[in-house]
């Protein structure tokens, strides 16, 4: 009996290990916060940041999956984020483009993200997104 509790232990540190993260980046702290419990409740792991400039610093300490990308933000928008992202070291998360703007599709692709969600989205229809795109790339915790 003594053995259960370890092989439980074991069990589900192995189910966290292979849990995938997301990183959103919004502004808008409600739509992080309802993403955060949604994606927690399908079993990712979530990070969150509410600009671009915070969104660099997490990834620091974390490589995520796929990152959610909000395009107007303050301090550092989309653009800037890409941007700078896309110097960074290897290897990176697909982006996955949230926006109000009507030419999502074009903001998307001059980012290179590989894919566009409309807001106010389908949650259903996002879900599906991201789980399409969380599988692209390996992540591995920088700390």
């Amino acid at each position: 009996m003594s053995a259960e509790p370890g092989a439980k232990e074991q069990s589900e540190r192995s189910r966290v290990q292979r849990r995938k993260q997301i990183l959103i980046v919004d502004d808008d702290q409600e739509i992080r916060e309802m993403l955060e419990i949604t994606l927690a409740e399908e079993g990712y792991d979530v990070i969150s940041a509410g600009d671009g400039e915070a969104a660099l610093a997490l990834l620091k300490r974390n490589r995520p999956h796929l990152i959610l990308l909000d395009m107007r933000m303050p301090v550092m928008d989309g653009w800037g984020f890409a941007r700078a992202y896309a110097s960074c070291p290897g290897p990176r998360a697909p982006i996955l483009v949230m926006t109000a703007a009507v030419d999502a599709g074009t903001w998307a692709r001059e980012v290179g993200a590989c894919a566009s969600v409309a807001k106010p989205f389908d949650l259903n229809r996002l879900l599906d997104s991201i789980a399409v795109h969380a599988g692209a790339a390996p992540a591995a915790s920088t700390a």
